[in-house]
């Protein structure tokens, strides 16, 4: 299958991106320090728009994490380090020789039979552990989750989703016993932080055996949570009411309105 399109459109960046790199001063000024914070805001900005499921703002969105991508390759360019055809041909390699089940004669039928033999084969490439391709600074739910997903794809996983529920049924009474309306000094906030963390990784673990994103989740609570505490200040607003002066009562009475928008 060619591509036509796409390689014309693709080319135009590339060039586009020469003229930035000598004739923009900020484009000239910029390194693979500089824009890293950049490229990070832009990948939020995407997933925003996936969770809002704007395709008009995802197709805006991937354009400026490609221009990223092609920024990054220029200045590998002219390093003498990589240009943007290593970058791809790299990334096409890598994929030819992790899918042998397509450009080889292995079989892998069903999805986790594909996870087992990518995680097999990383080790075979060098890596030392099927943890060690867990970027650091994922953030914690993600981390936890592809740590999980890439033990199971080494054969390390509860069997049933059942078991899982119960670990997480004794994480909790554990929490509560040991932490729940107690003093805590400062020994014990310490104790209690790793006890709930195990509670959190054990739901983290449940919310993947459901098939179910925790990061998803969460972020779908946290604006659901936004557009009712909004709508409480609205309200609150237009009757001539500060929140601070307002009893818990008199603000659940917002609260529930907007539960029902």
């Amino acid at each position: 299958m060619k591509y036509p399109k796409a390689a014309e459109a693709f080319d135009r960046l590339l060039v586009i991106m020469d003229d930035l790199r000598e004739k923009c001063p900020w484009d000239k000024k910029q390194t693979l320090e500089s824009l890293r914070h950049l490229t990070i805001e832009e990948t939020y900005e995407l997933s925003d728009a996936i969770m809002e499921n704007d395709l008009t703002e995802i197709r805006k969105e991937l354009g400026d994490i490609f221009l990223h991508l092609v920024f990054y390759s220029k200045i590998g360019s002219e390093k003498g380090a990589f240009d943007v055809s290593d970058v791809l041909h790299g990334v096409c390699e890598k994929l030819i020789s992790r899918h042998p089940h397509i450009y080889g004669d292995v079989v892998a039928e069903t999805e986790e039979q594909v996870k087992q033999n990518w995680e097999a084969l990383k080790l075979k490439e060098g890596n030392t552990s099927v943890l060690g391709g867990v970027p650091g600074s994922l953030p914690a739910l993600v981390k936890a989750m592809r740590i999980q997903e890439k033990a199971r794809g080494a054969g390390f996983d509860w069997e049933e989703k059942e078991q899982v529920w119960e670990k997480v049924e004794e994480e909790l009474g554990e929490f509560k016993e040991t932490f729940v309306g107690k003093e805590l000094d400062a020994a014990g906030k310490a104790e209690a932080e790793g006890e709930l963390g195990d509670l959190i990784f054990s739901l983290v673990n449940f919310a993947r055996f459901i098939d179910i994103n925790p990061e998803t989740a969460v972020e779908r609570t946290n604006k659901k949570f936004i557009k009712r505490f909004q709508h409480l200040e609205k309200r609150a607003a237009e009757n001539g009411q500060a929140l601070s002066e307002m009893t818990l009562a008199e603000m659940d009475i917002y609260w529930n309105e907007a539960k029902t928008l």
